[in-house]
């Protein structure tokens, strides 16, 4: 759990102010209440302390209007001051339901449009609030991590951008290559996971799982997504296994290289629990594959546990993988934009990081170390000890 006796301990930066892009709103709500609980019923400061002014309000939430003119252009006005704020500002980049009027048409707003509406909300704030934080979950361009060929190196491009802007501080979740902070090595960057939650989810919701290395194991569906399925299995105290994608290196489909098969390294999983860990969901062809691989192994359930479902095409492969038991469950956060149809599925959980989030920006807003909640393996340890033992409450693991 955070250690909330450091926190008082120390004093704030400034007064909070939780900045919500449009993108980011209901997600921005839900961080606003807990932050407000947090202040009100968990955290004792002193009384008439000048250091602690504004530090109890009923809501620290201001939401800046982004207008756009009939030509597409647009503007950023904040309508609250912000002058010696610590300002964490929210935004998700890869909301598709934000739509606005140019020429007479609806357009829906792109990861471009929602960065470049973080930038000017940037621009307004600066030189008025004390210090400029940006909470991006899904790393912008994150994909464009590295070059090799002719081509843009986006997303060091983006976060060396935001450093000169006078960001201080930069949070996303699992980042595709958190090494684009070299791009701006005196800005902070702090990457973090959602495998507490996941497993919190998980458990929550299957009463029959057994966490031992003889009945589950966690599988990375390539190379890239290794590290964070073995600090998953050794937390859980399971066996790791991984695919490997053999592509076509002679075509490129769609920006990418399409993949010819997918190859399994790893032990037996014959009548094991799988949990499929990776960072994104895209289309989704190539996480059904690897789930259809699996129960052909003879797995005895799959769990697909990503932290940004996109479902670029939509839920319709997944549907009929799902009636085809190909896999049986898809965890995703609420970190980015969830479409309402999407979360009615019966295999669809949401794994909520609005606490979480709004824990990290207390922690922040203190400028104490977020060592605990960084890597929460005691916090796993925890409820999986709990759940072994028999204690399925489902209302105090949500907790």
């Amino acid at each position: 759990m955070p250690d909330f006796q450091k926190l008082e301990a120390s004093i704030p930066v400034a007064p909070l102010k939780v900045v919500a892009l449009d993108s980011a709103k209901e997600l921005g709500d839900a961080v606003d209440k807990h932050l407000v609980n947090f202040r009100h019923t968990l955290h004792e400061v002193p009384m008439n302390d000048p250091a602690f002014k504004g530090y109890k309000e009923d809501s620290y939430l201001l939401t800046p209007e982004l207008d756009r003119f009939r030509s597409g252009e647009a503007k950023a006005v904040l309508n609250d001051s912000i002058r010696g704020k610590d300002a964490f500002i929210l935004v998700d980049v890869v909301n598709y339901n934000c739509p606005y009027n140019m020429n007479g048409y609806i357009n829906y707003k792109s990861p471009d449009d929602h960065y470049q509406d973080l930038k000017r909300v940037i621009a307004a704030a600066n030189g008025k609030a004390k210090r400029l934080n940006v909470i991006m979950p899904f790393l912008y361009v994150g994909r464009q991590h590295r070059r090799t060929q002719r081509e843009s190196l986006d997303a060091a491009l983006m976060f060396k951008e935001l450093s000169d802007m006078g960001v201080t501080n930069f949070i996303t979740f699992d980042a595709h290559d958190p090494r684009i902070s070299n791009s701006a090595p005196l800005t902070g960057f702090d990457n973090f996971m959602a495998t507490y939650q996941f497993m919190k989810e998980l458990l929550c919701n299957i009463d029959d799982l057994i966490v031992d290395k003889d009945h589950l194991i966690v599988i990375s569906p390539d190379e890239g997504a290794l590290d964070r399925a073995v600090y998953f299995a050794n937390v859980l105290g399971a066996d790791t296994g991984m695919f490997y994608k053999r592509r076509d290196y002679a075509h490129v489909v769609n920006g990418t290289n399409p993949i010819v098969a997918h190859e399994f390294l790893g032990s037996n999983i014959e009548g094991k629990d799988v949990i499929i860990v990776d960072d994104m969901i895209s289309s989704g062809a190539s996480m059904i594959d690897t789930s259809r691989q699996l129960k052909a192994m003879g797995a005895k359930r799959v769990f697909i546990a990503c932290t940004f479902g996109l479902f670029t095409d939509g839920m319709d492969k997944f549907d009929a993988a799902y009636d085809k038991r190909e896999f049986d469950y898809i965890i995703s956060t609420n970190l980015t934009y969830q479409n309402p149809e999407f979360v009615k599925r019966p295999y669809y959980l949401v794994a909520d990081m609005s606490k979480f989030i709004a824990t990290i920006i207390d922690f922040f807003n203190h400028d104490s170390s977020t060592v605990n909640i960084l890597t929460p393996t005691s916090k796993i340890h925890e409820i999986v000890k709990r759940y072994n033992e028999g204690d399925h409450t489902l209302a105090e693991l949500r907790n």
